[in-house]
């Protein structure tokens, strides 16, 4: 059997990806999102409505759809992020990753040993044969640490040094919240781009990947053209409610 799509390996052979982000708890919604041709596709179950059979359903829908499944986790919790690893997710966003520690707590819960402490039970995996699931999943499930307020901007390089971290994922609206400015996915305030440049600068400085949620496929370009090696463009929502005024 052949290995399935790696973000990782995506990454290594110099490829960024466009990301679509999922809030709907629905796999049609999600199996139609998957199929208008992004590279991954987010389940988010932090602020989106969805619960973890609902979610393990909308991996399965992605994943047959031939994008690469990965899941914002609710909070930085080793059961969160095992049991959506264990239903298939290729890929995990973790928010509010503010210091070295949670960072490492974060990644460790990622990998299996020796690598870290992920427990053994894969119930729904891409391969058939789990013994040959764990290497591949210590190498290839991708790790991505969501940088969001001052307290991580402080702590950045200390973060990004974490062994076994693959990418950092910018939420700019909590991002500049944290640097008491309005939420805004678009962000304009002049010191709020100025964290997020700095930010980009700390990735490449510690070799992680940077990513970046945005508010338009006006600003996903651009970023891309800066050097940002993963964008998301809003979510299905938005899509939906947008379109829906522009009928209207």
């Amino acid at each position: 059997m052949s290995e399935p799509n790696s973000l990782n390996k995506l990454w290594a052979e110099g490829g960024s990806a466009v990301n679509a982000w999922l809030a709907i708890n629905s796999p049609v919604s999600a199996e139609m999102m998957a199929k208008a041709g992004w590279d991954t596709v987010t389940i988010d179950t932090q602020h989106g409505m969805i619960d973890l059979g609902q979610a393990m359903t909308m991996i399965q829908t992605v994943s047959g759809a031939g994008a690469i499944p990965l899941v914002r986790v609710p909070w930085n919790d080793p059961a969160w992020i095992m049991k959506f690893l264990d239903s298939g997710a290729l890929g995990i966003v973790c928010p509010m990753v503010n210091t070295a520690e949670q960072c490492a707590a974060f990644v460790s819960a990622c990998r299996y040993a020796p690598d870290g402490n992920r427990s053994w039970g894969p119930v729904r995996i891409p391969f058939a044969n789990p013994p040959e699931y764990k290497d591949w999943a210590n190498r290839s499930v991708a790790t991505l640490a969501m940088i969001e307020t001052q307290e991580a901007l402080d702590n950045l390089d200390d973060i990004l040094s974490t062994p076994g971290l693959d990418a950092l994922y910018v939420g700019p609206s909590d991002l500049a919240i944290s640097l008491g400015s309005p939420p805004n996915p678009v962000p304009d305030v002049p010191k709020v781009l100025k964290a997020i440049d700095a930010i980009l600068e700390g990735a490449k400085r510690n070799d992680v990947v940077p990513c970046i949620h945005c508010g338009s496929g006006e600003m996903a370009k651009e970023y891309l053209a800066k050097g940002w090696r993963l964008v998301t463009i809003q979510n299905d929502a938005g899509f939906l409610v947008a379109a829906a005024k522009a009928v209207l």
